[in-house]
């Protein structure tokens, strides 16, 4: 794998909204969008903004959590993902002042809070206890737009200002955000808010202008501890997608030895279509179910990991994959790249010789009790608990460890075998999408049968995409290669790969079939389905007066 540093880039700093969006055509289309929103912080603060801080959602392709393509669940394992950006996005205006955030829809009220600093004894060791300087209060028992901006600024916050007394601190700012990514669809709309308020936090303190400016793979790590703040244990294929992307392609994100990520372009004549349930209101709040649906995941995924890293007396390291399936783990010094080929002949090893470990030892249930589950890790049950379940907060009697595992094992190797489709130069440019398509909808099988995180209109949904294929549109039956469940999972959207020349058509049906759809206006279904392309990542604009 060769090295390509966009994680190593700087976090550009925009003053036109053709930089930001890649192009004059698309910057047209969202250019009243800002207006609205720098007028409206004028009348609402009296000042105008200095910046605007944008975040893209995100959509993967296999397993989707950015635009997926195919990776789901797989990246908190710190297995490669291939997502990529989309148009729709979050802003946040902001300037100096007194600390204040609004959010431009008239269902969210105006919040007004500030840190405290967290200080200690004369005789307490600084290095005797682990706090973090500054604190912010985040109620994790409820969702709320504001716990996202807190988190972004609780992050700067502890990255970039001492709490010492005699120290700077932080500038206090308004804020004012708005956003086109609709929240508990799996687009990553809670990552888009964290990386946006995290940036508009940076841009306002002045971080930018100095030598301190994080790089875009240090904004994916901020980022990520940001948004565990608010109970969610994000593995960063959402963060990387939103921060890093860039138009026109997906990313192959991969995170050991350590976050790298590389450009990769799909074919040419596929267009991704994105569906979300809207009205059907099908909303995937991760931090208000994570205990019993994502962060269970997380627990049975690296449960499952350790279990199977002590039957096969694998070398794993704690902080980085606990099971390293191409048995090639070595020190994070030694290695500047994962060996792809290796990875590829160690998960098909591992699905083919291991995974029976998982289930109980009696019984025909795949699930496995607490008790049975610790004595297979290897470990005593305090450590056990302490490392697998104490950090996560979740809900359950069994563990599901097979289905998990085989899931995340068989979601990683469809990732490998997108891209390479993607990779290969020429060939039969028809073949190669209704190879992509077919990995999409394995993932998607997968994800409803084995990681069990679809949802009954989602996979309604799905059906009525990849029922365009018996739909005559006069050029033939509809070019549809694939459709699947996009984001965490339990509702949300659905990414289709459809054929460019067939897309308004595939739309038309969709929106007729689709029954949660019937009744609603054109401009309700606009923002519930749409086609998009890959775009750019994260950014700062910056007002020039």
């Amino acid at each position: 794998m060769t090295g390509l540093p966009a994680a190593d880039a700087q976090i550009p700093i925009f003053t036109t909204l053709k930089e930001v969006y890649g192009s004059l055509p698309t910057a047209a289309k969202h250019a009243q969008r800002w207006d609205n929103l720098a007028r409206e912080f004028v009348i609402k603060f009296g000042h105008k903004p200095t910046h605007v801080a944008r975040a893209p959602g995100r959509v993967k392709y296999v397993h989707t959590r950015s635009v997926s393509h195919s990776s789901e669940h797989i990246d908190y394992a710190d297995f490669g993902v291939l997502p990529a950006a989309i148009e729709h996005d979050i802003l946040i205006a902001c300037a100096p002042r007194s600390v204040v955030a609004e959010n431009l829809h008239s269902r969210y009220t105006r919040q007004v809070f500030s840190p405290t600093r967290h200080t200690l004894g004369d005789d307490v060791p600084l290095d005797a206890v682990r706090v973090a300087p500054w604190h912010l209060d985040i109620d994790k028992t409820e969702l709320r737009w504001e716990s996202y901006v807190k988190a972004g600024y609780y992050g700067v916050l502890n990255h970039f200002f001492s709490p010492s007394s005699t120290s700077p601190v932080p500038v206090p700012v308004d804020i004012l955000v708005t956003g086109n990514v609709p929240p508990g669809s799996g687009l990553s709309s809670s990552a888009a808010m964290v990386v946006s308020s995290t940036l508009a936090f940076l841009a306002v303190n002045g971080i930018f202008d100095g030598g301190n400016a994080p790089t875009k793979g240090e904004l994916v790590n901020i980022a990520m501890e940001n948004e565990r703040r608010v109970g969610v244990n994000s593995g960063g294929m959402d963060q990387s997608a939103s921060v890093i992307a860039l138009p026109g392609s997906a990313l192959y994100v991969s995170f050991v030895p350590s976050l790298h990520a590389e450009a990769d372009r799909p074919p040419a004549r596929c267009c991704v279509c994105l569906f979300n349930l809207g009205d059907s209101l099908v909303v995937s709040n991760k931090a208000e179910s994570a205990k019993h649906q994502y962060n269970l995941r997380v627990a049975e995924t690296l449960a499952a990991a350790r279990l199977l890293s002590h039957h096969l007396k694998l070398q794993g390291n704690a902080k980085r994959r606990p099971c390293d399936p191409a048995g090639f783990y070595r020190d994070e010094q030694d290695v500047q790249s994962e060996d792809l080929v290796q990875l590829r002949k160690g998960l098909v090893d591992i699905l083919g010789i291991a995974m029976d470990y998982l289930l109980p030892k009696s019984g025909d249930r795949t699930d496995i009790s607490v008790d049975e589950m610790i004595d297979k890790s290897g470990m005593d049950e305090a450590e056990f608990r302490k490392m697998y379940l104490s950090g996560v907060d979740v809900e359950t009697t069994n563990f599901e460890l097979y289905l998990r595992a085989r899931h995340v094992f068989e979601e990683a190797l469809r990732v490998l075998e997108f891209r390479e489709v993607c990779l290969v130069g020429g060939g039969n440019e028809e073949y190669k999408l209704q190879t992509l398509g077919k990995l999409m909808n394995d993932s998607h099988d997968s994800c409803h049968r084995q990681f069990d995180c679809s949802h009954p209109k989602v996979n309604d949904l799905v059906h009525v995409a990849r029922s365009f294929g018996e739909v005559e549109t006069g050029r033939g039956k509809g070019r549809i290669y694939g459709s699947r469940m996009t984001g965490a999972g339990w509702g949300g959207c659905t990414v289709s790969l459809v054929h460019r020349e067939d897309v308004e058509a595939f739309i038309i049906h969709v929106k007729k079939k689709y029954a949660p759809y019937d009744g609603m206006s054109e401009e309700d279904l606009a923002s519930c389905v749409f086609a998009t392309e890959p775009g750019m990542g994260a950014c700062v604009f910056k007002f020039i007066d």
